[in-house]
């Protein structure tokens, strides 16, 4: 699947036109629903490839991928399907029974992984993801997630030392959904 035709899918199946409040707590005239874009076989075989190659061009000495509970599961196990990496989950606090872990899966300390998120507005979840697998003793560099909403959270991670590799930037999915021939405007552009 092209770039353009997963972001078509990405608008066709997920982008929702409303009142929304957001996890920031921003209201929205739009939302795009990660639960429409991760629960299809298809669009998430196709972020799964996206998203492992983006990682690899991003972090190609990255031994492990992370994804934030509940939300970048299935990308990151996709993810790890398409690319080989293992995967870890980070969880959004320590679970108090079992193995009272904040980090599910196993790892070494000192391993270098890319964290994988679905849509970053603020960047307050993955900051948290961040800090998280660094207090693990993990090293992280960069993220890649679907989609960036271009509210301040590439700022905020980059202000921890992270730098956020989005597959498409909110703008991109709104002009493609204006766009009556449905091919996207600007190309996605590469690079870390």
């Amino acid at each position: 699947m092209t770039h353009d035709e997963l972001g078509a899918l990405l608008v066709e199946r997920a982008l929702l036109e409303g009142d929304f409040v957001l996890r920031s707590g921003r209201r929205s005239s739009w939302y795009l629903d990660k639960y429409r874009f991760e629960t299809e076989p298809e669009i998430l075989r196709a972020l799964g490839v996206a998203l492992a190659e983006a990682a690899n061009e991003c972090e190609p000495e990255g031994v492990r991928l992370a994804g934030p509970a509940l939300g970048a599961v299935a990308l990151a196990a996709s993810a790890a399907m398409a690319s080989g990496l293992p995967f870890i989950i980070v969880r959004g606090e320590t679970k108090e029974y079992g193995t009272a872990k904040r980090i599910e899966g196993p790892f070494e300390p000192g391993e270098l992984v890319c964290l994988l998120e679905d849509v970053v507005t603020s960047g307050g979840a993955l900051a948290d993801a961040v800090s998280a697998v660094r207090a693990e003793g993990l090293v992280v560099r960069h993220a890649v997630c679907v989609v960036d909403r271009e509210e301040g959270g590439s700022d905020a991670l980059a202000r921890l030392g992270v730098r956020l590799r989005p597959l498409f930037r909110a703008s991109e999915l709104l002009e493609l959904r204006k766009s009556p021939e449905n091919v996207m405007v600007e190309p996605n552009p590469k690079g870390c």
